[in-house]
């Protein structure tokens, strides 16, 4: 945490550019978490099922997986700035037609294209604030966190807010907000320099040939269906108003990011990174385990506890993925995410499907087994995960878990 306090005194004095791509940022992460608590409401509005409208988070999914191996050939290629553009006018077109769907096949098609610019957007944002910023990068960083975290929170939050009235609101007010992200972006920032190198659409897959970078991909593979699972078929078990749901949520990011920016670094410095992965990991088994067989009560209490166990895992996989191998941070952290975001749009999408098959238990049987399979991959490729990760200095903690979650 010593790289934070270094740049607390200096995280407000940075130029309009920073504070610019730093408010993108916000609403940018706000996405990820926005529908939450609104997929009752576009369900009924819509008359559609939970497996239709569960696939916003396939959709969404999926394409910023593919996109992975985009983001960086695009960037390295036309510059940061344009990059970040290109991605902000995605999401403002495909929130905006959002709104407007009249069937559940044409949400989900517009909710693909907001994740092809929101990868665009985000995969580019941390690298233009770092290079715009003053007071070195510690206080950059320390920004983007700030931003991460409020996006995360906030989301449901704000799904919530504008959802009571209609689920059409919150795809209207992403555009809005992300319209004033463009403009502010466009008026503030500069081009920032191009890469050295330029980044082929090959490169993250023949990283993913290094076996503790593949170990890592696939060990949060697994976990990112548990999480994902949480996430997008949650609300439907706990069947809650959208302020209510949105509650819920909101507290379950801020456990996501207190324990992910907090308390992971300081447990990885106590007890070593695959001991605190590990035991996260069936912690979060036995969290989602109980959220599928209790009481409404406990439901709710499960739902926001996960987000703790989340946020550890989110830290301690970013910086296994990223110092596990010797390939450069961009290009890895391309290739890791490429795998893991495939299980983001797999889980949306099997968990209604498996409780239609079964009974509403099982989906959370099935999450609490993939996390377990995650420590499983931990326990089984402990040697490969820990070659040069125990060289990296513990203030890389933080760079590396933005970088690899902004990717």
């Amino acid at each position: 945490m010593d790289t934070l306090d270094a740049g607390a005194g200096s995280i407000l004095r940075q130029p309009k550019a920073v504070w610019a791509t730093a408010g993108a940022s916000v609403v940018a992460f706000m996405g990820i978490g926005l529908v939450d608590p609104i997929l009752p409401s576009i369900a009924k509005g819509l008359d559609a099922s939970a497996s239709q409208v569960s696939l916003l988070f396939t959709s969404y999914f999926l394409i910023t997986a593919l996109a992975m191996l985009v983001t960086g050939f695009v960037s390295s290629r036309i510059g940061g700035r344009r990059t970040l553009l290109l991605g902000l006018a995605f999401v403002v077109v495909f929130a905006g037609l959002a709104g407007t769907s009249d069937t559940v096949g044409q949400l989900v098609g517009y909710r693909a294209g907001w994740g092809l610019g929101n990868a665009l957007f985000v995969s580019t944002a941390l690298a233009v604030i770092v290079g715009a910023a003053a007071g070195g990068s510690a206080a950059a960083i320390l920004l983007y966190e700030s931003a991460l975290g409020l996006g995360m929170a906030c989301g449901p939050l704000l799904g919530a807010l504008l959802g009571d009235a209609s689920w059409r609101y919150p795809f209207f007010g992403t555009a809005f907000l992300m319209a004033i992200g463009f403009l502010c972006i466009a008026a503030f920032l500069k081009e920032q320099p191009r890469p050295a190198r330029r980044t082929s659409l090959l490169d993250p897959v023949r990283a993913l040939g290094h076996g503790g970078l593949a170990s890592a991909a696939v060990s949060a593979f697994f976990y990112n269906y548990t999480f994902f699972t949480v996430l997008a078929f949650t609300p439907f078990v706990l069947d809650m108003t959208p302020y209510r749901s949105g509650a819920v949520f909101f507290a379950w990011g801020v456990l996501l990011a207190v324990f992910s920016v907090l308390v992971a670094p300081r447990m990885q410095r106590r007890f070593g990174s695959l001991k605190v992965l590990g035991g996260s990991l069936v912690l979060l088994a036995a969290d989602v385990l109980v959220l599928g067989y209790g009481n409404h009560a406990t439901a709710v209490v499960c739902t926001i506890l996960s987000g703790a166990f989340i946020g550890v895992n989110n830290t301690v996989y970013t910086e296994l993925a990223l110092g596990v191998s010797d390939a450069p941070r961009p290009v890895a952290s391309a290739g890791y995410n490429f795998v893991r975001w495939f299980a983001a749009a797999a889980a949306p999408f099997f968990a209604p499907k498996i409780e239609e098959w079964t009974d509403i238990h099982i989906p959370f049987v099935v999450a609490a087994v993939t996390a377990v399979l995650g420590a499983a991959v931990v326990l089984v490729r402990r040697r490969a995960l820990t070659h040069r990760a125990e060289e990296l200095a513990p203030a890389h903690a933080t760079e590396d878990s933005v970088t690899v979650f902004a990717n």
